[in-house]
């Protein structure tokens, strides 16, 4: 694996600037998430890296080598796209075996059957190896476009939302069995989504972008905690963040526009009064809807008698984080 990093970079399309002077260093080894929502440049980084689009401005260095000048072929990086992309009328021993037949790799045939055994084990398709695409379910088929990019063993793997098209459940489980397999094989991954659970559970290290910027780099415990401005600070945690004008509890700095707690952060049995509106059980945790001064608060119930619908709790913030007119967060 190797690090790979952006330089100053930038991508118009027409009179849109999708990458707005980005400067990036993924870690050898390390898992990065870019997470942002529809139209923040996270795709549009990926492609710049992989070579499929070209940057107006700055560089990109794999291995501290510049690639501006190289052909996606040349930069030995590998893609997992939304869709699975297989060869339909192929094998998934075939559509591992793919990349590896190519005129620039030239592998061996002897050298093919051992990648494809060891990726087929790591990604548990083992014994799925003679069906054909076709007769794969989703997860499988994710699975398999996934290995066809593990076996390359490639400077760094870019993955675009690869999970987003499963559902709930099989969503879930390729998360835990992508990081693993991550962490088995010590590779380097940056990984797009907009999903702050898959940013939150697989990454090492997280990049918030907004409108084409890079706003905050940092682990994702960082960013939850300390967010630098109030746009990112909605972008990690749920139950979102509680957004209050700062006035509402007494103890805001000069110059705070709002207030934001999360949830875990709001305390019961003294502080201001509210009124619980509804009582949401989701197993593991209880979410509290609180009405105050016309804002709705969401939190979680912290131990004691679970209150009614309709009933007036006392609430106080605990760890509040301010933000200004800007959205730019008061330290």
């Amino acid at each position: 694996m190797s690090e790979v990093a952006l330089r100053n970079v930038s991508k118009w399309f027409g009179r849109t600037l999708a990458v707005d002077n980005v400067t990036l260093s993924i870690p050898d080894g390390a898992f990065v998430v870019l997470l942002g929502p529809t139209g923040a440049g996270k795709t549009t980084v990926l492609r710049l890296i992989s070579g499929l689009e070209r940057s107006d401005a700055g560089d990109i260095l794999i291995d501290g080598r510049s690639v501006a000048a190289d052909t996606p072929a040349r930069r030995n990086v590998a893609m997992v796209f939304q869709q699975y992309s297989l060869y339909p009328h192929l094998s998934v021993r075939d559509n591992l075996a793919f990349p590896l037949r190519s005129p620039i790799l030239r592998t061996p045939e002897d050298e093919i059957a051992r990648k494809i055994r060891h990726i087929a084990e790591v990604l548990h398709i083992e014994h799925k190896l003679d069906n054909r695409a076709t007769e794969l379910s989703g997860g499988e088929m994710q699975r398999v476009s996934i290995g066809r990019a593990l076996v390359r063993e490639p400077a760094i793997y870019l993955m675009d939302e690869p999970l987003s098209s499963l559902d709930a459940k099989l969503r879930a489980e390729l998360r835990v069995e992508l990081k693993r397999i991550q962490s088995d094989l010590g590779a380097t991954v940056l990984y797009v989504t907009h999903d702050q659970i898959e940013a939150m559970t697989m990454a090492t290290h997280v990049g918030v972008l907004d409108q084409g910027r890079l706003v905050q780099f940092g682990s994702p415990r960082e960013i939850y905690e300390a967010p630098v401005s109030l746009y990112v600070a909605g972008r990690l945690g749920l139950p979102r963040i509680n957004t209050l004008p700062a006035e509402i509890f007494a103890g805001a700095p000069k110059g705070a526009r709002t207030i934001g707690l999360r949830p875990e952060h709001i305390e019961t049995g003294a502080g201001r009064s509210t009124k619980v509106m509804r009582v949401e059980h989701l197993g593991d945790q209880t979410r509290l809807h609180l009405r105050l001064d016309g804002h709705d608060i969401v939190t979680l119930r912290n131990g004691g008698r679970e209150p009614e619908p309709g009933e007036t709790i006392e609430i106080h913030p605990r760890n509040p984080l301010y933000f200004d007119a800007s959205g730019q967060r008061i330290a």
